[in-house]
């Protein structure tokens, strides 16, 4: 889906490789001084002792034991006989007598430390897994046919089913964007093993031919002064398309980037250019506008192709580019949906491709069939069962367009929604009352609230002084047509 500035993700994903790369046994973890109880001592141990459980590597944190590891998972949840995949996992350890946070980002797994919100609030553990078909985690062959929501969320469940021995207080699932989708499928699929579940700015696209919400909410986000400065730039880049495109090509055989995926390097251009507009309110924020050029037609080549570059990615579309996300793109055309939106600013010749299906961006010996009765299962189960969830979403965020709400069958559940904020919009960025209630609510679903806050849900902080290396609050950035 749309996402902008690419190359973040792909050098948080080429860190987390490079970190584990030839790891093939325990690593000794260096001595570190920590804050867990005598008890967890054995924690490795008993970590390794889950049948298909293996070590990659121990990393030392203050505070914390942090485990890379890999979980022996079949292929296909309805028949385990056939065939296995190794699956990496990471364990950020706080204490066996703390509640657990699960997270997925619905992508790859990073390697590196981290804390998200919901574990830095409980002040608890917090196990992550790489979704299915996401490298390494992906089996050999692949048999496309085996990645599903539903597969995914079995690979939760049985991870869920090794830890909770280990692990056996309450547990919450978290993500964000295609994370918080995930979240959102794992307790439909299996509503017993979560006791609550926080997912943030997570798209629900019920029925994927109709998105005039997109179309709506482009024409009033911001102030018409940041849209114009936007629309111009947009509108400009595909006005100067065959001098630009020369840039590109120049640009592409000086990065060895080839374009057989998508078809060409003019529909990748035209992609790029399309992506910009959302991948700026996606990232950026209503300041940032000042960044835009005023004055699109009077701006130079170089102002125009450095602006779209930097909201929305030129080596996006590339074969390199779209490679490592091919089971994101292969999950939006067979299952998620994705957005189609209209240009009234750009005149109709300028347009030769439109916004361009999944489809284009999977290589066609992958097949693949839209099912259009899976989104609209998750919706109808979300309004008519939900127990103990919370939903966060951005104000300025486009995937908020379209978003889970709840309806009359819905228990002690919450949409909410962050003033100004994108894509990373989170729990802190709430309206003071609905912070404390957000907050309060996972403290309890957690089971560490305190009879205070039980009491008074203004009371409700966060049980984890905040790290600035643990705890990520930037938006988690992924490439375009990526939520």
């Amino acid at each position: 889906m749309r996402k902008a500035l690419r190359w973040l993700l792909a050098l948080a994903v080429l860190i987390g490789t490079l970190s584990t790369a030839g790891a093939a046994t325990a690593a000794q973890p260096e001595a570190t001084n920590t804050t867990t109880s005598s008890t967890d001592t054995d924690i490795k141990d008993r970590l390794l002792s889950i049948p298909g459980m293996s070590l990659i590597q121990e990393k030392p944190y203050t505070g914390y034991r942090y485990f890379v590891l890999t979980y022996t998972q079949p292929v296909d949840h309805r028949h385990p006989s056939k065939g296995t995949f190794e699956q990496r996992i990471t364990v950020l350890h706080k204490g066996v007598d703390r509640p657990t946070v699960f997270y997925t980002g619905g992508y790859n797994v990073s390697t590196t430390p981290s804390r998200r919100e919901p574990t830095q609030i409980v002040d608890g553990n917090q196990v992550s897994m790489e979704y299915r078909f996401f490298t390494p985690s992906r089996p050999a062959p692949a048999d496309w046919s085996k990645l599903d929501i539903w597969q995914a969320a079995g690979d939760q469940h049985r991870i869920f089913q090794a830890l909770k021995p280990v692990y056996p207080h309450n547990w919450i699932a978290t993500g964000g964007s295609k994370g918080g989708m995930t979240a959102t499928y794992y307790k439909r699929f299996h509503p017993g093993d979560m006791d609550g579940v926080v997912a943030y700015v997570a798209p629900n696209d019920v029925v994927d031919k109709e998105d005039s919400a997109y179309d709506r909410f482009f024409a009033t986000v911001g102030t018409k002064d940041c849209r114009d400065r936007l629309n111009g730039v947009q509108r400009e880049a595909l006005v100067r398309r065959g001098t630009l495109e020369k840039k590109y090509a120049q640009y592409a055989a000086d990065n060895g980037y080839t374009f057989t995926t998508v078809g060409s390097l003019d529909k990748a251009y035209e992609a790029v250019v399309l992506d910009y507009v959302w991948g700026f309110w996606q990232y950026g924020l209503l300041k940032d506008c000042d960044t835009i050029p005023a004055d699109a037609k009077n701006a130079t080549d170089q102002q125009i192709w450095d602006s779209v570059d930097t909201h929305s990615g030129f080596d996006g579309y590339t074969d390199q580019g779209l490679e490592p996300y091919t089971p994101y793109y292969y999950q939006a055309g067979t299952q998620l949906g994705a957005p189609t939106i209209h240009f009234p600013h750009i005149e109709k010749k300028l347009i030769r491709y439109g916004y361009q299906p999944p489809r284009n961006f999977v290589p066609r010996s992958i097949p693949m069939k839209f099912q259009p009765s899976a989104m609209r299962d998750v919706d109808t189960w979300v309004r008519r069962h939900a127990n103990q969830m919370l939903f966060v979403y951005g104000q300025n965020d486009p995937w908020g367009a379209e978003p889970f709400r709840l309806g009359h069958g819905a228990r002690d559940s919450y949409v909410f929604t962050a003033p100004g904020m994108n894509h990373g919009a989170n729990v802190a960025g709430l309206v003071a009352d609905e912070k404390a209630l957000a907050t309060a609510r996972i403290l309890e679903w957690a089971g560490v609230a305190t009879p205070t806050v039980q009491a008074d849900p203004s009371a409700a902080e966060p049980l984890a002084r905040y790290d600035a290396r643990l705890d990520v609050r930037d938006v988690e950035r992924e490439p375009a047509l990526r939520p």
